[in-house]
């Protein structure tokens, strides 16, 4: 069977998780790498049992080599757009990881410069791909909950605050040369995790009718910033011209979870681990229903897996999700109103 061969640029934390995703996939190959960082290019070399001739210390020579049809662009968000730009002159796929580009701006650039050619940009959430979100959709598309009204999406961790021998929290030494902390390299709450129920709110809306995203109003903004100038907490809503609301929180210092809560004129979907381990659907309606969701395959194959088979099968979108470029302008839209 022909198989999908990808490369990844940037080996941090997310794409060694990424990278387990290629496990008992038989449609694509973890064909290269490249890192600028020699130890990490060891490191993924020695678990991932790649060849030495597929092993690269710069971004340029892996986009060169022809056997490679997509990349996996891993690097800080502030590197985004430059490498977007350059896997597509080198006429590859790209599945960029969250969010695409630091601002609505960058996406709108990349999508100008290419306007009469057909270019395969796809935003890593990889939620997404999971039957779980495919099951929610199908869900409220059969009317489970009736018309939708709102819905409630939340991601917080605590990464911030650790208890002392006395039981009282303490605010830990913040480390500005940490990515999620660094403005310079698209840090703060809301591009790194706000940037996930933005996301999902716009999936949802767009189930009752196609989303203009130019008559989204973004309200209640909340905001908590440290002295480095990023957010560590924030929460807004949004009013969608449908009259669909979300109203969304993310947070580095509250432990809100991920749970997702979205409300119909007949009853409730509870989504009680959205992002990163899907486990369970609660429907409460007429017949309610727990929905558990069991697989032994990381979140990230589902990704890989469907991202393959709509490249094997020359396609420029997967059946679904089909998120756009447009799709992407829109929801950077959205996050720039509630960074700005």
């Amino acid at each position: 069977m022909k198989k999908v061969n990808w490369g990844i640029i940037g080996l941090g934390a997310i794409a060694k998780q990424f990278a387990k995703g290629f496990e008992n996939l038989n449609n694509s190959n973890l064909l290269a790498i490249a890192s600028k960082n020699k130890e990490k290019l060891n490191d993924f070399k020695k678990n991932l049992n790649i060849s030495d001739d597929y092993c690269f210390n710069n971004y340029e020579t892996l986009l060169k080599n022809k056997e490679i049809d997509i990349v996996y662009i891993a690097l800080p968000t502030s590197f985004h757009k430059e490498w977007i730009i350059k896997c597509l002159d080198s006429e590859k796929k790209v599945l960029v990881e969250k969010p695409a580009t630091m601002n609505e701006e960058e996406i709108e650039e990349i999508k100008k410069r290419y306007t009469k050619e057909k270019i395969f940009i796809k935003e890593a959430f990889m939620y997404m791909y999971h039957p779980q979100i495919l099951k929610v959709i199908e869900l409220i598309n059969q009317g489970e909950i009736g018309e939708l009204v709102s819905m409630e999406s939340n991601f917080g961790i605590n990464v911030l605050t650790k208890r002392n021998i006395f039981g009282f929290k303490k605010i830990k030494k913040l480390n500005k040369k940490n990515r999620i902390f660094s403005k310079e390299l698209g840090g703060g709450v809301i591009l790194d995790i706000g940037c996930y129920p933005v996301s999902l709110s716009s999936l949802v809306a767009s189930q009752i009718s196609k989303i203009d995203y130019n008559k989204i109003k973004v309200t209640n903004i909340e905001k908590y910033m440290r002295p480095n100038e990023v957010e560590i907490d924030a929460s807004m809503e949004l009013i969608y011209e449908n009259n669909f609301k979300s109203r969304i929180s993310a947070s580095f210092t509250k432990k809100l979870g991920s749970k997702t809560i979205i409300l119909g004129k007949k009853g409730e979907i509870h989504i009680e681990n959205t992002w990163l381990n899907p486990s369970t659907i609660k429907v409460k309606s007429d017949q309610n229903k727990i929905i558990n969701f069991e697989s032994s395959a990381s979140i990230f194959s589902h990704e890989i897996d469907a991202l393959s088979k709509c490249i094997l099968d020359d396609k420029l979108k997967p059946n679904f999700p089909d998120l756009t470029i447009n799709d992407i302008i829109g929801n950077m839209k959205i996050i720039d109103k509630w960074k700005n």
